[in-house]
């Protein structure tokens, strides 16, 4: 058996399909005995929701996970980017944090119970997300919510003094690695 990390290739926006997709394969990978894992990560960013439920479920895994920016890493692709014990980046990315936007449906009416109650879930998303970062950076999580709130943009030597970032390194794994790709495909509309 191969003792080389399976690479699975994470170029997409962190939503249902792609997350489960994600931990679909990161599970079949573990039935088949493999621990280690590199997940290479360029993603607009998307879903709290799944973006969180990833990071927990990587983060609780017996297994061995890096993480390698390889283009942008924005927005929830931040904490999932965190899921790794060991974090890289190649030297031409960067790494978006700002806040959480809660979209409202055109005539969308809600009474003040509804908006107390969106925006203390808004609270709580940021909370997490800044909690998570904070916890994998060394930074206060007060730190790393003001770093969302101004919509920081960090290049990969700013995100490794942030202590984001691990290592900056162009080679993203061995040659003769197996490499599983998730991506999205936006349908056209008809």
């Amino acid at each position: 058996m191969s003792t080389k990390p399976v690479v699975i290739r994470f170029f997409a926006p962190v939503i249902d399909v792609t997350v489960n997709t994600l931990l679909n394969t990161v599970d079949q990978k573990m039935k088949q005995g493999i621990t280690n894992f590199i997940i290479l990560i360029s993603s607009p960013g998307g879903s709290v929701f799944h973006g969180l439920s990833a990071y927990n479920y990587l983060k609780g895994l017996p297994a061995t996970i890096a993480t390698h920016n390889f283009g942008s890493v924005d927005s929830i692709g931040v904490v999932l980017y965190c899921a790794g014990s060991k974090r890289l980046s190649v030297p031409q990315a960067r790494f978006l944090l700002h806040g959480v936007s809660a979209p409202f449906e055109q005539g969308t009416s809600l009474e003040e119970k509804q908006l107390e109650e969106r925006l203390k879930g808004l609270k709580i998303d940021i909370e997490n997300i800044a909690k998570v970062i904070a916890a994998n950076t060394g930074k206060s999580v007060e730190g790393v919510t003001n770093a969302m709130l101004e919509r920081t943009t960090l290049n990969p030597e700013e995100a490794q003094a942030w202590g984001l970032v691990h290592e900056i390194k162009s080679e993203l794994f061995e040659a003769g690695s197996e490499v599983i790709s998730i991506q999205f495909q936006q349908q056209p509309m008809p």
